[in-house]
């Protein structure tokens, strides 16, 4: 990258998704995101109050949408690092215990390939770990 280009984002939300966010931040106060490797709810982006969720020494702090922090798995991290993720609303339900379940919504992960400037640029850039990312 250029100097005085931003930084690449690692993930980052759509308009119609951060719109439920905000609600969802009215109603819990501050939240946090998790997307684990796991089958079925565990593969898709998860939306807690901050304090209920534990986030683990291999979770990775791939960055902030809307002010939120997202992680991500450690281990789906490995396999998705080359990937930016796009956090998008649909209607259904979703994970039981994501806070947009109730609204008849689900928050879904859309991805696209980094180019390789984006690669050197993130090689150089590792993302943080653990729950002292945020801190």
């Amino acid at each position: 990258m250029a100097p005085g280009e931003p930084p690449i984002a690692r993930v980052a939300i759509t308009p119609e998704a951060e719109a439920v966010l905000r609600r969802l931040e009215a109603e819990h106060g501050p939240l946090v995101f998790h997307q684990s490797g796991g089958c079925c709810d565990g593969s898709s982006p998860m939306c807690y109050p901050r304090g209920d969720f534990r986030i683990g020494q291999r979770d990775v702090l791939l960055g902030e949408i809307g002010g939120t922090p997202f992680y991500m798995g450690g281990q789906q991290f490995e396999a998705w690092q080359h990937t930016q993720l796009l956090i998008d609303v649909v209607p259904g339900r979703g994970g039981g215990f994501s806070l947009e379940a109730p609204l008849g919504v689900r928050f879904l992960t859309r991805s696209r390939v980094f180019d390789e400037r984006e690669r050197a640029w993130l090689d150089a850039c590792p993302p943080r770990r653990g729950p002292q990312a945020i801190e």
